[in-house]
């Protein structure tokens, strides 16, 4: 158990971030991008805020402006906090990002190094290298049981679907084991949302796919506030509406009923992850404390995805009213 600290211990990272609240991207500066006559002018929005230079507006370079603020956000992090193991909670996902991408990658005897992200505990160049090299030594306990059994399914079965069951179930039961370490409940709460809503996710494809309770018992995962069977039956028994009511999910669930069967995928997702943002937002009456640093990791996460939505639609061409339809709710 990781040792206890005090609210005062995080008094100077949260009067920090607090100040940089105000250089996250709002729902208003979300609509000038939006309403940018041209991507390179929405683009400006975010070098405003802090984000680097674009030397072309690509998805290339997209990525590159996200991969580096995210580095740039877990440095700052990393020099401050005094529990360095809250930041890592948050940098988990990435490496099984990487380990997924790059396992994939050499099943299908392909490059996956265009897909890697670089902000996780593990460099992406060292992951590469575990993987190209099938040795795992180097990872984290976790981690490292991981990605073995993944690769043997993978060797067995030359499936890549079947290892991600594999490693979606071993990321939420090491986040969660994450969380939990440090001691704050704040931040297992918001884990645990984060494993219903994936769980939610998981049962309502499922159902639309006309799959049945094999499938569901891989793809759902422990560790939630709702556990794995008693969403199985739920799904199979048309009752999930029911079974989220008392939760922050009722909504996404009414609209998942609806995608089951065919209706809109896109608002279902967009409640989803409304719903875990809205466990977050609930530090933000909190003035210090390690809340107000899971809380502005929690607003940079959605922020990420809302630049990636606006900027790939901004250079498909997508028009504002489908942008405005995929992004989810602002944090500030």
């Amino acid at each position: 158990m990781a040792k206890k600290l005090k609210d005062t211990d995080y008094l100077f990272i949260s009067t920090y971030l607090h100040s940089r609240e105000r250089d996250l991207l709002t729902a208003a500066r979300m609509e000038r991008m939006i309403e940018a006559p041209t991507a390179e002018e929405a683009v400006k929005v975010l070098q405003e805020i802090g984000y680097g230079e674009f030397p072309s507006v690509t998805e290339q370079a997209l990525s590159a402006a996200l991969a580096q603020e995210q580095e740039k956000l877990f440095q700052d992090l990393y020099r401050f906090v005094p529990d360095k193991a809250v930041v890592d909670v948050f940098k988990v996902k990435y490496d099984y990002h990487n380990l997924k991408a790059l396992l994939k990658a050499r099943a299908m005897k392909l490059d996956g190094g265009r897909l890697l992200l670089d902000a996780g505990r593990v460099s992406a160049a060292d992951m590469q290298r575990a993987v190209t090299e099938g040795d795992y030594g180097s990872l984290p306990e976790a981690l490292r049981r991981a990605a073995e059994e993944a690769g043997e399914v993978i060797s067995a079965t030359g499936d890549p679907q079947l290892s991600d069951f594999v490693l979606d179930r071993a990321y939420y039961a090491e986040m969660l084991s994450a969380a939990k370490e440090t001691g704050s409940e704040f931040l297992t709460r918001y884990v645990q949302a984060t494993i219903d809503a994936a769980n939610l996710r998981s049962a309502v494809r499922t159902l639309r796919m006309k799959k049945g309770a094999d499938l569901l018992k891989k793809v759902l995962v422990p560790g939630g506030t709702i556990q794995p069977e008693t969403v199985q039956a739920a799904a199979l028994a048309g009752n999930l509406e029911e079974l989220y009511r008392p939760t922050e999910l009722r909504g996404a669930a009414e609209l998942g009923t609806a995608a089951a069967q065919g209706g809109s995928l896109t608002a279902f997702e967009k409640a989803c992850d409304d719903a875990v943002t809205s466990v977050a937002a609930k530090a933000k009456s909190v003035s210090f404390g390690v809340e107000a640093v899971i809380s502005f990791l929690a607003a940079k996460e959605i922020e990420f995805t809302a630049v990636r939505i606006i900027m790939s639609s901004r250079m498909a061409g997508i028009g504002g009213d489908t942008i405005r339809e995929r992004l989810r709710e602002a944090y500030v």
